[in-house]
């Protein structure tokens, strides 16, 4: 089975490559700064590396367009320049070029198969404040299975993908317990504790936590999940990526 090559831009951000294209996560490309709207986003970090330093971009995978730490004002430039961007049907309403799948919906690319799988961004009934938002399944012949999470705060609905596809061979978890203050203290995104719990239920996949640094509303830290997976005996299935480095996964 082919490794994947994978960089870590920062964010929600990693280029990786998969069955001889060049993929990306929610743009944000940005250097810090503030994002006002109904509430206030504070970028914090800029990219570790710039779009051009990346290699191919064949596809985007945009999880939703409406918040500037999954899609930022460099991210969104970018769009038009990339061959295919997939996103929610409501992205596809709004930004042109963007092919909009619904949750459980495929889309072939080459020789893979990405499909749109559902995401709870906060607790359940969310989607009326946080908008609807999608995670990625890719497979192809002799590559692992990936799962890319989006911003999804529910191990049901992790549970509710690992029932439709059971072999998960990499899961790429966006993580930092990311809180607005929005809904109390429901965040938006896995924390520490229900990453692990994600974990537990995606078998054996080798666990890539990202959007966990680099913005103020992330409420915890990268040590804090290296700690609650070391300290459940499940560091050895943690990776951890430095961002800027390009390396192996799989």
């Amino acid at each position: 089975m082919t490794k994947i090559n994978a960089l870590l831009v920062g964010g929600p951000t990693l280029h990786f490559t998969y069955g001889g294209l060049g993929f990306l996560t929610d743009p944000t490309f940005d250097e810090p700064g503030s994002y006002p709207g109904g509430i206030t986003l504070h970028k914090l970090t800029g990219p570790a590396v710039p779009a051009s330093a990346l290699g191919a971009i064949d596809v985007v995978l945009l999880s939703h367009d409406e918040h500037a730490d999954n899609l930022d004002d460099a991210g969104r430039a970018l769009l038009p320049g990339v061959p295919l961007v997939l996103g929610t049907e409501g992205s596809a309403t709004r930004i042109p070029h963007v092919t909009g799948l619904a949750p459980w919906q495929e889309h072939r690319v080459g020789d893979v198969t990405v499909t749109a799988v559902p995401a709870l961004h906060g607790p359940e009934g969310a989607e009326a404040l946080s908008g609807p938002v999608i995670g990625f399944i890719l497979q192809s012949d002799g590559e692992p299975t990936v799962y890319v999470s989006g911003d999804n705060a529910s191990v049901d609905v992790v549970r509710e993908i690992a029932e439709r596809f059971p072999r998960i061979d990499v899961a790429v978890l966006f993580a930092g317990a990311a809180n607005v203050g929005r809904f109390g203290d429901s965040d938006l995104t896995l924390n520490a504790r229900t990453a692990l719990e994600a974990a537990e239920v995606l078998a054996d996949a080798v666990i890539v936590p990202i959007h966990a640094e680099g913005w103020f509303h992330f409420s915890e830290t990268r040590d804090r999940l290296r700690l609650m997976f070391e300290l459940a005996d499940r560091g050895d299935r943690l990776r951890l990526l430095p961002p800027g480095e390009r390396v192996t996964i799989g």
